[in-house]
């Protein structure tokens, strides 16, 4: 992979706040390679990764600073559904504990390969809600030498904004932020006011308990009928609707701005692709009858039509309604003409933070 992503928008936001672990050098397991240590503030330009584990995904992003934007020389994603089962049990099960600790062996292997002196390992929803997070932890550190950092929604949300802000429309007054995870949803009011501060600035922020994982579990994502992809809709509105109540009285000259697998599957499906093309769907734009006609079009087809659709897989195909009913929720609070798609987020937010704390982007603090 080598793709740059710029950085010239958004070059105020912060994301900290996050419970961060110690910096000092990681155990390593016997018989197993230590990953990269967390290097200090002041590091000197080199090769960075950001590692994201989240209720369904784990994802990875190795990059090294190129002026004011990244490259990324390595990447990992498996979808191993971290969270499958903690709405109903509380726990991590041993199933997904074994699929997450082979995916962050890999991960561990090529932030190693790639000689990664600057990392940042982030959890999720999954590792706050989970009553056996602390065991899964102590797993993942002996087993791979990783010590995962559970970060709070907070930053979360703001990591989410840092990857995202590049895509704002320039000429827009902000943007309806929203990350719909596995088993959690920010939603972020972003807006830019040139006379004040040339960066978007967060004005307000809020996380429902309420993502693709947990709501599929919850109203069934296999078999979804126009009656039990309503009652999706209304149960996330029962959590957005008092936030919009405040935060969407002026909505003029904003649009919407999505990240997720949802997000991404819904414009892979518009665009009738063979198989999934980043290069396609980063910052492309949808306007309102597009997302309604593809939510419809996705509504109409059996479970084994979306399993076999090559934007969908079998991996997506019980969760990617669940998550049209949170973005059918988010549009209806927020009734934005235009949403704009991307594939990047809280990786590509690390990445960003941790260059910019060592001085090594050349983008305005």
């Amino acid at each position: 992979m080598n793709d740059d992503t710029r950085l010239r928008e958004g070059s105020a936001l912060r994301a900290g706040g996050g419970q961060s672990p110690p910096r000092e050098a990681l155990p390593a397991a016997s018989g197993h390679v230590s990953v990269a240590r967390p290097a200090g503030v002041g590091a000197p330009a080199g090769v960075y990764a950001a590692l994201d584990l989240g209720t369904n995904n784990c994802r990875l992003l190795v990059a090294c600073p190129v002026g004011d934007s990244f490259r990324v020389i390595d990447s990992f994603s498996r979808i191993i559904r971290l969270g499958e089962g903690v709405s109903t049990t509380g726990y991590i099960s041993e199933a997904a504990i074994e699929r997450a600790i082979a995916a962050l062996s890999i991960c561990r292997d090529k932030i190693n390969a790639r000689n990664a002196q600057r990392t940042r390992l982030i959890a999720t929803e999954a590792c706050r809600a989970a009553v056996n997070a602390d065991h899964f932890q102590e797993r993942v550190l002996q087993e791979t030498g990783i010590r995962l950092e559970v970060i709070n929604r907070e930053t979360e949300a703001a990591l989410a904004v840092v990857g995202c802000s590049p895509l704002i429309d320039p000429h827009a007054g902000g943007a309806i932020l929203f990350d719909i995870g596995g088993g959690s949803t920010e939603l972020v009011r972003i807006e830019r006011r040139p006379n004040e501060s040339p960066a978007p600035q967060i004005k307000a922020w809020m996380s429902i308990p309420l993502g693709v994982v947990t709501l599929a579990e919850r109203f069934g994502g296999r078999d979804v009928t126009p009656e039990s992809y309503a009652r999706m809709v209304a149960e996330v509105a029962v959590y957005v609707t008092p936030f919009a109540d405040e935060h969407a009285l002026d909505l003029s000259n904003m649009h919407l701005l999505g990240t997720s697998g949802t997000v991404t599957t819904l414009a892979g499906v518009h665009l009738n692709l063979a198989r999934y093309d980043r290069r396609r769907i980063d910052g492309i734009w949808l306007n309102d009858a597009d997302v309604t006609a593809t939510i419809r079009r996705l509504l109409a087809m059996s479970y084994q039509e979306r399993a076999n659709n090559q934007c969908i897989s079998a991996e997506r195909a019980d969760l990617v309604l669940a998550g049209c009913a949170i973005l059918d929720a988010i549009r209806a609070a927020f009734p934005l003409p235009r949403l704009r798609v991307a594939d990047r987020g809280l990786r590509e937010g690390m990445l960003v933070e941790m260059m910019r704390e060592d001085g090594v982007l050349k983008v305005p603090l």
